[in-house]
Parts: C-alpha cells; structure tokens; sequence
C-alpha cells in the first residue's frame, strides 16, 4: 500500500466517525513523513474513538502500527506508521498547534 493509499484510508476512517476538519498535508522533502492526516473530535470520548477507528481500519488492510503516542489524555493522539503519520486533536489542541500553517497546505480528499 502507498503512502498516499495509507493517507487516504486514515482519512475516511476519520470521516466516517464524524471528525471535525479532517485534511491531508503532503510533506515535500522531509524526512518525518510523506503524509501528516490531521482530524479533530469535540470530546475527549471522540478524540479516542477516532483513533481506534484509524488503526482498526489500518490494522484491517495490514498496514503496522509503529508508536501511539497521547491516547489516555486524549488532547493529542499521534499514530506513527512511519510514512503517514495521522494526529488526532481535540479541537482546542487543533487550533494551537494549527499544523497546516506549520507544514502547508491540504490536498483535496481523493476517492478510491
């Protein structure tokens, strides 16, 4: 699976669980990532549910975990599968830290 396949598949797992501003932001020459997948829930029970929802749906096309990191808190939860790495914030968080204006713009969602 491709990065770009990875990227997609954590972002509708976010959609279909109702994640507020869900975008994909390409990283162009970085040795972090290829793809940062950024959603927000409103709570910190959706903040969790999200995250379960991205790596069941990970775990289910055999796509490996690598580090979870913030879940407990659930302010910030980051989910490292070395190409793509998704974060899912609280809403709050998400306006702090406003990685998109950190790291450019999104990509428009692409269907598969």
């Amino acid at each position: 699976m491709t990065a770009q396949e990875k990227a997609d598949l954590a972002r509708r797992a976010c959609e279909a669980h109702k994640a507020a501003e869900v975008a994909v932001l390409p990283l162009r020459d970085t040795i972090i990532a290829d793809y940062f997948v950024i959603a927000a829930g409103r709570s910190r029970i959706q903040v969790q549910a999200l995250a379960d929802a991205v790596e069941e749906a990970m775990s289910a096309a055999g796509v490996r975990l690598g580090h979870r990191e913030g879940y407990e808190a659930a302010r910030w939860v980051l989910l490292d599968y070395g190409d793509v790495v998704v974060h899912v914030f609280s809403e709050e968080e998400r306006r702090f830290y406003a990685l998109e204006r950190l790291w450019g713009e999104p990509v428009p969602a692409r269907d598969s």
